[in-house]
């Protein structure tokens, strides 16, 4: 293999750096709508906001065969494609904080038979990919790849663990390996969480003193 084709992969999933199976399939680039404020431009989403068209959607490729993540857009609007692909295992969803997650849930009949479900960050201003990824492993009860992609940074990642990510595709311009060590930032978090149910109180007894 050359110099050239030798890439590091900025993936990690339960808890190591590997190799990125999935093609992440993207909308044509759009117009973007400016909005202003108080004379400031307004970056943040509204959740349920629709910011694609349907000729974006129409005009997204999809690539033939391989192990592909669509966006939720497109899934929704080209369904009939694209079942076929999802029975074979190999089509997951994306979708960005600001999209409903219920239009994901309401759109399959049982969220696992989802291989891998991907949550994009724009870009960071709120908190509601973790909100998206707790109410995925505990209402919804999914049990596959939950994946983070786009602005994650590193100070997130033991967070979104805790929300029930296990799998997180790092900005190309950010260290994979600084990433990864941040999952150890902390070897006892106190509250219950996705990932540990039981407090710290409960899972450690230091006895009476």
């Amino acid at each position: 293999m050359s110099d050239a084709q030798k890439t590091s992969s900025n993936l990690i999933r339960n808890n190591a750096i590997v190799e990125n199976e999935w093609t992440c399939v993207t909308l044509p680039a759009g117009e973007e709508t400016v909005r202003r404020q108080a004379g400031k431009v307004v970056l943040f989403k509204l959740t349920g906001e629709v910011t694609y068209t349907e000729e974006q959607i129409a005009g997204t490729v999809i690539p033939e065969n391989g192990k592909i993540i669509v966006p939720l857009s497109v899934w929704l609007a080209r369904k009939q494609e694209l079942t076929q692909r999802l029975e074979k295992g190999e089509l997951g969803i994306w979708l960005d904080t600001h999209e409903l997650l219920e239009a994901l849930v309401e759109s399959v009949s049982d969220i696992n038979r989802l291989p891998i479900i991907a949550v994009h960050v724009e870009r960071f201003a709120d908190g509601r990919i973790f909100s998206i990824g707790n109410l995925l492993r505990t209402r919804y009860g999914y049990r596959n790849e939950l994946r983070a992609f786009g602005d994650v940074l590193r100070d997130q990642l033991f967070f979104l663990k805790r929300c029930g990510y296990d799998s997180y595709l790092i900005r190309p311009d950010r260290s994979a390996e600084d990433a990864l060590a941040s999952l150890q930032d902390f070897s006892q978090p106190y509250q219950g969480a996705v990932d540990e149910t039981q407090p710290v109180w409960r899972r450690i007894n230091r006895g009476v003193q």
